[in-house]
C-alpha cells in the first residue's frame, strides 16, 4: 500500500517541485527587472548632480577673483560714469596698482557683458523641472503612452494575421501547384503579384521621414492618427515580425504531433470555402481561434514562442517612435521634447524623459515575462 501511495505521490510532488522552480525564476527576473531599474535611475540621477556641480565649478573658477566686486550694489556696470567712478575707487584703495586694477575692473566688465548677453539669449530656453513642467511632461507622457499601446497592439494584432495568412496561402498554393497545370494568366498573375509584393516590401521597410515627406503636403503629420500610421507600416517593425511569426508556425507544422492530430481526426484542410478549412474571417479577426482544426495547435504553440520577441519588438518600436517625433519635429510630443532640451542644454528634463521612456521598456518586459510565465503554466497544467 505504501509502495503504490509513493508511485503516485511521486509525479505530484515532480509537478510541485517544477511549479516552485518556475516561481522562483519568475520571482528572479523580476527582480533583476527591479534592479535595473534602480541601477539605471540611480546612475542617471549621478550624471545629473555631477554636470550641475561641474558646471557650477565652472562658474565659480570665472568669478573667483573678482566674487568681492561682481554684485556691488551701488555700481551700474553698464554706465559708462559708474565704471570711471569704480576704477577711481580701485585706485584708492589699491594705489600703485593702476595697470592691476584696470585689468580687474575690465575683468568685472566683461563679466557682467557676458551675464548679460547669456540671460538674454538664454530668457526663453532656460527652463528647470518645475511643477509645472512636471504636468506639461505628464501629459506628453500620457500621448506618447497612447500612441506606444495603440501601435504596439495593431502591430500585435498585424504581425499574427500576416503570418497566419502567409501560412495558410502557401498551403492552399502548395495544393493548387499539385493540381492546376501552370497557364500563361497563372504565370502572369504570379509575376503581378512578386511586383506588388516588392511594392509592399519598399514600403513597410521604408523610414517613417521618408514616408512621411513624400506624403506631407497632403496630411497634417502633427496628428496622433499619423503617429500611429507610420509606427505600424514603417521602419519595417510589421513585416519583419510577421516573418518570424510565419517561421515560428512553418517549424511548428513540422513536428510529430501534427500527424498525431491529424490521426485523431481533426480538420487539415486549408481550403477557405471548405467547412473543414480556414476561411478569411477566421485569419482576420482579433481574437484567433480554430477549434477542431490542427491549426488551432500550430497557432497556439507558435504563439507562444512569439510571446517572448514582445520585449525585442517593443524596444525597436519605441526607437522608431522617438526618431518619427524627432525627424518630423512634431511639437507638443515626448521626443521632440527632449531634443529640444538637450540642444537647450536642460539636463534635469532630459533625465526626466529618458527615464519615463526607460520605465515604459522594463514595465513591457515585466509585463511579458508575467505573460510568458502564465502561458507556460497553462501549457504546462501546472497550479501556479
Amino acid at each position: 500500500m505504501t509502495g503504490n501511495t509513493g508511485e503516485i505521490a511521486s509525479p505530484v510532488r515532480r509537478v510541485r517541485n517544477d511549479n516552485l522552480y518556475e516561481i522562483a525564476i519568475m520571482k528572479s527576473k523580476i527582480a533583476e527587472h527591479l534592479l535595473s531599474i534602480i541601477f539605471v535611475s540611480a546612475l542617471l540621477l549621478a550624471a545629473l548632480i555631477y554636470i550641475n556641480r561641474n558646471s557650477a565649478k565652472a562658474e565659480h573658477r570665472e568669478v573667483v577673483d573678482i566674487q568681492t566686486y561682481i554684485n556691488l550694489p551701488f555700481v551700474d556696470y553698464s554706465d559708462p560714469f559708474h565704471r570711471a567712478l569704480l576704477k577711481d575707487v580701485m585706485n584708492i584703495y589699491h594705489p600703485g596698482q593702476y595697470d592691476a586694477n584696470k585689468l580687474l575692473v575690465d575683468r568685472i566688465i566683461r563679466y557682467h557683458e557676458r551675464r548679460l548677453s547669456r540671460n538674454l539669449q538664454q530668457a526663453n530656453v532656460r527652463e528647470t523641472f518645475t511643477a509645472a513642467k512636471f504636468r506639461e511632461l505628464l501629459w506628453m507622457y500620457a500621448k506618447f503612452l497612447l500612441v506606444y499601446g495603440l501601435v504596439m497592439a495593431l502591430t500585435y494584432y498585424g504581425v499574427q494575421t500576416l503570418g497566419v495568412w502567409m501560412f495558410v496561402r502557401r498551403k492552399r498554393n502548395a495544393f493548387l501547384d499539385a493540381t492546376v497545370r501552370k497557364t500563361a494568366a497563372k504565370i502572369i498573375l504570379n509575376a503581378l503579384s512578386a511586383v506588388g509584393k516588392g511594392v509592399a516590401y519598399f514600403v513597410l521597410f521604408s523610414p517613417a521621414y521618408v514616408i512621411a515627406y513624400s506624403i506631407r503636403t497632403q496630411f497634417n503629420t502633427d496628428t496622433v492618427v499619423f503617429m500611429i500610421l507610420l509606427g505600424v507600416i514603417s521602419n519595417g517593425l510589421l513585416i519583419m515580425y510577421a516573418n518570424k511569426f510565419y517561421t515560428f508556425l512553418k517549424a511548428e507544422s513540422r513536428k510529430g504531433y501534427v500527424e498525431t492530430a491529424v490521426v485523431k481526426n481533426l480538420h487539415n484542410a486549408y481550403d477557405q470555402h471548405g467547412r473543414d478549412g480556414i476561411s478569411w474571417r477566421a485569419i482576420v479577426k482579433p481574437f484567433k481561434r480554430f477549434d477542431g482544426h490542427v491549426f488551432g495547435h500550430i497557432f497556439a504553440n507558435a504563439q507562444f514562442q512569439y510571446f517572448a520577441s514582445i520585449k525585442e519588438q517593443a524596444a525597436f518600436l519605441i526607437t522608431g517612435l522617438i526618431i518619427i517625433e524627432m525627424a518630423l519635429n512634431i511639437h507638443g510630443h515626448l521626443s521632440y521634447e527632449m531634443l529640444r532640451q538637450i540642444l537647450y542644454k536642460n539636463y534635469d528634463i532630459v533625465i526626466a524623459i529618458i527615464l519615463g521612456i526607460f520605465y515604459t521598456v522594463k514595465m513591457t518586459e515585466i509585463g511579458v515575462d508575467v505573460l510568458v510565465y502564465r502561458q507556460a503554466m497553462r501549457y504546462e497544467n501546472r497550479v501556479a
